[in-house]
């Protein structure tokens, strides 16, 4: 085998090398590993990008290798950025070092010449029931729950990235957009059986379906001290089916995977096109369920959007329960950041115009948002600066130009007065009515904390005002935002129509 889908080859397929080659075998493994992960960072940065490839990619340095256990370390600067990638890019490290070469096991973590900050380190959930749960010996396999979860245990290579120990349903915050989901996820992993099976989460990217699998997962062991389950990505799955199918070990595969209570099988659109994957994924799936057996699958669209999937595995996927999960609301993505900074080890003040700035600007999904807090409390904490408004605004640049929807002034002039019944002339007029200067105070508030434009622009599209009355305008309101409840709700009703 001479490449593969990450650009990578195998150690013994690198011909010609050179005569003043490394002669220690020790030597000539670490030569190897650098010419192999040479050829993964390369595949890495095509599927990635340079920009994201740079910042987290890059900084990787390669530790030891145990042929024993099959564990490779990885080794970056700071806990910051080795929490960063060992929570997004994990899955596909371990999946090209796979294929590459035999490693069964990628640890991310600090580089042990660096100092470690435990000061960034999140608390997690206690959960001794569950950590006495994971260790309880499996009678048809002699091993633990646990291993079954979380590591390889068996001769196919059949494997579960684990399940992460801070996704639970403790940590998730549950508000309107989600709850349907929430609430079926906690009736699959109860102790009596579910009304429906599969459960299906429909989310777009970083809406918490992955986060409920794995709370799945932990409570599901929790109520079902003996019980096997398997959690994967799609791809991963296709990986290991292919895998089988060319050491020729289908019938261990089959027998394998249908002998799990619990299956939970995560991204499910990547399964598109891939016809013996579907038709074996249909087989196990009839399988389970005609034992009672529970099953969990999530995907970025519905069932029936699916392109290129058989109509047999569709009706499947649908014939239990379709949990849609909404985008977050600002009430929401306000509840998220609040938890999330009660799990800090060690709190950072965060001013609460921080809080509501963060939630009102970054709404395209819970993990940007997350990571917006993650990444501001980090720098805070490595630098010494206090988190502040502008120093939010200042190091979350890119995240925060990536959600800000352009809303025109002319927008915030024409809601403000839908939403107040003054005529929209009134805007520009030179009338000091009580009942037309609020709205216009309002409008002027809006404008400049919505859009980029100066105070001079904002006041010539109010009828060539002069920028000190804007001034005036946005401090008026943010005052009264403090003093008076009804403005306040006033606000926060007109951000939310001009912000869905």
């Amino acid at each position: 085998m001479t490449g593969n889908m990450w650009g990578g080859r195998r150690a013994d397929a690198a011909p010609g090398r050179k005569a003043n080659a490394p002669a220690n075998a020790e030597d000539q493994d670490a030569v190897d590993l650098a010419a192999d992960w040479a050829d993964i960072s390369l595949g890495l940065r095509k599927d990635l990008g340079q920009q994201l490839f740079n910042q987290w990619i890059k900084p990787i340095q390669l530790g030891g290798f145990c042929k024993e256990t099959g564990t490779l370390d990885l080794y970056l600067p700071t806990e910051f950025s080795a929490n960063w990638v060992a929570d997004r890019f994990a899955d596909r490290l371990t999946l090209a070092w796979k294929i590459t070469r035999d490693v069964r096991h990628v640890r991310i973590s600090v580089h042990p010449g660096r100092r470690a900050m435990p000061e960034l380190r999140l608390t997690r959930d206690p959960a001794p029931a569950n950590d006495r749960v994971q260790r309880a010996p499996s009678p048809a396999h002699g091993v633990s729950v646990g291993e079954v979860a979380s590591v390889v245990t068996d001769t196919l290579g059949l494997a579960s990235i684990g399940l992460d120990p801070s996704l639970t349903f403790a940590s998730f915050v549950t508000g309107t957009s989600n709850v349907l989901a929430a609430n079926a996820a906690q009736r699959m992993s109860a102790l009596e059986q579910p009304q429906f099976s599969p459960l299906y989460l429909k989310a777009a990217t970083g809406q918490g379906k992955t986060h409920l699998m794995h709370a799945i997962g932990h409570a599901f062991l929790a109520n079902h001290p003996r019980a096997r389950i398997f959690y994967c990505s799609a791809e991963r799955f296709m990986v290991e089916f292919v895998q089988a199918l060319r050491q020729n070990q289908t019938i261990e595969f089959k027998a394998r995977l249908r002998g799990f209570d619990l299956l939970l099988v995560d991204d499910i659109q990547f399964i598109i096109g891939k016809a013996s994957a579907q038709e074996e994924l249909l087989y196990t799936i009839d399988s389970l369920l005609g034992e009672g057996k529970r099953l969990v699958f999530a995907a970025d669209r519905a069932p029936q959007a699916l392109d290129g999937v058989e109509q047999r595995l569709l009706s499947r996927l649908s014939m239990g329960l379709v949990a849609d999960i909404q985008p977050a609301d600002i009430e929401l993505r306000r509840s998220i950041l609040e938890n999330r900074l009660t799990r800090f080890s060690s709190p950072t003040a965060v001013p609460a115009d921080v809080i509501e700035f963060l939630a009102r600007t970054i709404n395209r999904n819970v993990r940007e948002l997350v990571g917006g807090l993650n990444k501001l409390i980090a720098y805070a904490q490595l630098t010494g600066q206090p988190v502040s408004l502008a120093l939010a605004e200042d190091q979350l640049t890119d995240i925060l130009s990536a959600n800000r929807k352009r809303i025109t002034i002319d927008e915030i002039q024409r809601t403000v007065c839908q939403f107040y019944r003054v005529d929209r002339t009134e805007m520009s007029s030179k009338r000091r009515a009580r009942a037309v200067v609020r709205p216009r105070q309002v409008a002027m508030y809006l404008s400049k904390v919505l859009t980029p434009r100066s105070y001079p622009e904002i006041g010539r599209k109010f009828g060539g005002r002069d920028h000190s009355t804007v001034i005036h305008a946005v401090r008026l309101i943010e005052d009264l935002r403090t003093r008076d409840a009804d403005m306040d709700g006033d606000v926060r009703s007109l951000l939310r129509q001009l912000e869905s």
